[in-house]
Formats: C-alpha cells, sequence, structure tokens
C-alpha cells in the first residue's frame, strides 16, 4: 500500500515553471537560540541572513541544504537543490 502521493500523482496535471525569483544557494543554515533560522550563502558576497523560524520547517532534507527562493510577492521558499537547479536558470 502507497502513500497517498504515490496514489494520485499520475492523475495531477503537468506544470511548467514560468516565473522569476530571487535565490541564494545555501552553504549551511543553523537554528539560533531564539529559534530563528541563520542562513550562510554559498554565493561569495552574499552575507548570511537570519529569517524566522517557521522557516526551518520548508527545509526539508538535512544533507541538501537546498535553495533560498523569494518570490516578487515577498513569499520565502525552501527548494532542493536538484529540483531548483533543474528547473531555473540564473540571469544575472
Amino acid at each position: 500500500m502507497g502513500s497517498l502521493i504515490e496514489k494520485v500523482r499520475d492523475a495531477f496535471p503537468w506544470y511548467q515553471c514560468h516565473k522569476k525569483v530571487r535565490a541564494v544557494k545555501i552553504k549551511e543554515w543553523s537554528v539560533n537560540p531564539d529559534g530563528s533560522i541563520r542562513i550562510v550563502p554559498a554565493d561569495e558576497g552574499v552575507e548570511p541572513f537570519t529569517v524566522a523560524g517557521d522557516f526551518g520547517h520548508k527545509i526539508h532534507s538535512v544533507d541538501d541544504p537546498g535553495y533560498f527562493v523569494l518570490y516578487e510577492d515577498g513569499y520565502a521558499s525552501w527548494s532542493p537543490t536538484k529540483a531548483f537547479e533543474e528547473g531555473y536558470t540564473r540571469l544575472a
């Protein structure tokens, strides 16, 4: 018996991404004493930054730091490295 996702996945329609986002590859991240998340970017010239603690729930893998993604409307998300790099091309 498979998971719900395995059962319904083939019934879902396909979508192709065409959004522009701002993103930075994460070198490492850690939880601060106050519960916020400190992100150290892999990109040179981008300083480490802190986001609210609830962002930690978006990170799905300890082994893959992934990408911090910021959409035009201000929504911040996390993407696994492979999925992000297959779906987005750096513009500048």
